[in-house]
């Protein structure tokens, strides 16, 4: 059983870096804000749920678990509307938007 548990928690510290990984590189590549917004929003608060689990597998206390159990709401109850009230922001200050021109287009 113990066995199991440590997979558990390495495949959750492993994904949780791969997703915290691809939301820096997207926010690095990505052309512009909203993109950016995107990645960083929609794949760091992945990455940093699956963190919070595996700290919770490892410790395996009512405390710990509550606090990730915590973590995860806070993660997905303030990064949407973070990631709204930041764009909509930008949208009205008239941030720049990347037009993406495609060779097939007509101009």
């Amino acid at each position: 059983m113990e066995n199991v548990i440590v997979v558990l928690i390495n495949f959750f510290v492993i994904l949780g870096c791969v997703f915290v990984f691809v939301a820096a590189l997207g926010v690095y590549r990505f052309p512009d804000f909203y993109t950016r917004m995107h990645a960083a929003t929609k794949a760091g608060a992945f990455g940093g749920a699956n963190l919070a689990i595996a700290a919770a597998l490892e410790f395996a206390n009512v405390s710990t678990v509550i606090q990730a159990i915590l973590i995860v709401a806070f993660f997905y109850i303030t990064t949407p509307v973070a990631s709204h009230l930041l764009g909509r922001a930008a949208y009205l200050r008239g941030v720049y938007r990347f037009e993406r021109k495609n060779k097939n287009d007509e101009a």
